[in-house]
């Protein structure tokens, strides 16, 4: 995970993400740099817009809470009807007591 830090870091920064860059990154974090790890990050970061990802994961993470709120809603509005037939029903009930 530190690597993906370094490598947010550093696009912050302006400055080019590479094997060298990542690990002195990581070695001024004061943790022991990894080479085949730095290798594998900057591997799979190769033709990655990192704003552009970082910008969508931000626009993403908005549309899940929108969309956790409507089922919360319709649940509610079900039940407050099911509520007032249960009131209903129970007013005929006792209206064919006194008949």
């Amino acid at each position: 995970m530190e690597y993906i830090y370094a490598a947010l870091l550093l696009d912050s920064a302006g400055k080019e993400i590479n094997e060298s860059s990542l690990e002195s990154v990581v070695k001024a974090a004061g943790i022991t740099p990894n080479e085949a790890m730095a290798k594998a990050v900057v591997s799979s970061l190769k033709g990655v817009n990192i704003k552009e990802v970082v910008k969508n994961a931000q626009t993403m993470q908005a549309a899940p809470a929108a969309a956790a709120a409507a089922p919360a809603a319709k649940a509610e509005a079900k039940h407050e009807e099911a509520e007032k037939v249960s009131e209903e029903q129970a007013a005929g009930g006792l209206a064919s007591l006194f008949g």
